[in-house]
């Protein structure tokens, strides 16, 4: 059995440095983002892969990362346990005006990168100016070799729904446009996965809809749509159960003749990483709320997929 994971880290920033001024803004745009909180960082989110493979005797052999700020940050985490500097990076840094990033860690010993590529999104913004255009986080697309199956991984974290969700359009396109590559790889019958943070439920219109090709054929499954329809949330805002956090696959991981064959997925939410307060149970126990430093792990919960033979 193979897991194939995806965590929004929350914010893995490098420490800041000391500003001039109390009031300059910082790198992060956090508060006190010093090193010994960094270390803390690292330590949190290298736990809950040691956790994982406690739980499941076997740490994922691919892991999407969003919300990473550079490589660095990255070179850091494979060095600490469970990790033991046995993972590659694949990471570009991209044009995103918070400077986090999406990235992806494989196990060097069971999978060889073929190709990677960055895929950036310009938006015109009302002063259809070339130099101000917006910009979001990149897609990561990677083609990788996992023994003798070569399989297309795209890795997301859209645009987020704020100001009465001013940037679903930036989703949509986004969207259309990873929809028009995926079918072009299913239709040469290759294996493809998109994972990611969508600032979308499973159920939601443009979820539902990259699911079938023009045909209205099903040429991607969704298991998180189950997930989702009883109750089970990787993230929250307010009372609001969310589950942005999704893994997508392709038809061909669900044939009996593939070797990574899907098994099942889920969401990992043990106590450890789950919030201390009874008036928060349940949820992830998370790095700030608002400017308050509590100490935890990600506002998200990680969610992985199980793959193998039947």
């Amino acid at each position: 059995m193979e897991l194939f994971s995806f965590y929004n880290v929350e914010n893995l920033f490098l420490p800041d440095p000391e500003p001039r001024h109390k009031l300059d803004p910082t790198i992060s745009g956090l508060r006190n983002w010093n090193e010994r909180k960094y270390k803390n960082k690292l330590y949190k989110i290298a736990h809950v892969f040691q956790l994982i493979k406690e739980e499941n005797g076997t740490l994922p052999f691919i892991i999407g990362l969003s919300e990473v700020s550079g490589k660095q940050v990255l070179e850091d985490l494979i060095r600490m346990q469970p990790f033991n500097s046995g993972y590659g990076i694949v990471h570009y840094n991209s044009r995103d005006e918070r400077k986090v990033d999406v990235a992806m860690l494989y196990d060097k010993n069971k999978v060889e990168i073929i190709d990677s590529e960055a895929i950036t999104f310009f938006f015109e913004n009302e002063n259809k100016n070339i130099e101000n255009y917006d910009t979001t986080r990149d897609v990561l697309y990677s083609v990788l070799k996992y023994k003798e199956e070569i399989i297309n991984v795209f890795i997301a974290h859209l645009p987020s729904k704020r100001e009465k969700d001013i940037n679903r359009p930036k989703r949509i396109f986004i969207l259309n446009e990873i929809q028009r590559r995926i079918l072009d790889l299913i239709n040469a019958d290759e294996n493809v996965i998109l994972c990611g943070d969508f600032n979308e439920n499973p159920d939601d219109e443009n979820l539902v809809k990259i699911l079938y090709d023009n045909s209205y054929e099903k040429v991607l499954e969704n298991p998180f749509q189950q997930l989702f329809s009883t109750g089970n949330y990787s993230t929250f805002h307010y009372k609001s159960g969310l589950l942005f956090d999704q893994i997508l696959l392709s038809e061909s991981f669900f044939k009996e003749d593939n070797m990574l064959s899907f098994q099942n997925a889920g969401i990992f939410k043990p106590g450890k990483i789950s919030c201390r307060d009874k008036n928060f149970e349940g949820r992830p126990f998370r790095t700030y709320a608002g400017t308050r430093y509590l100490g935890g792990y990600s506002d998200h919960f990680p969610v992985y997929v199980s793959l193998g033979k039947v």
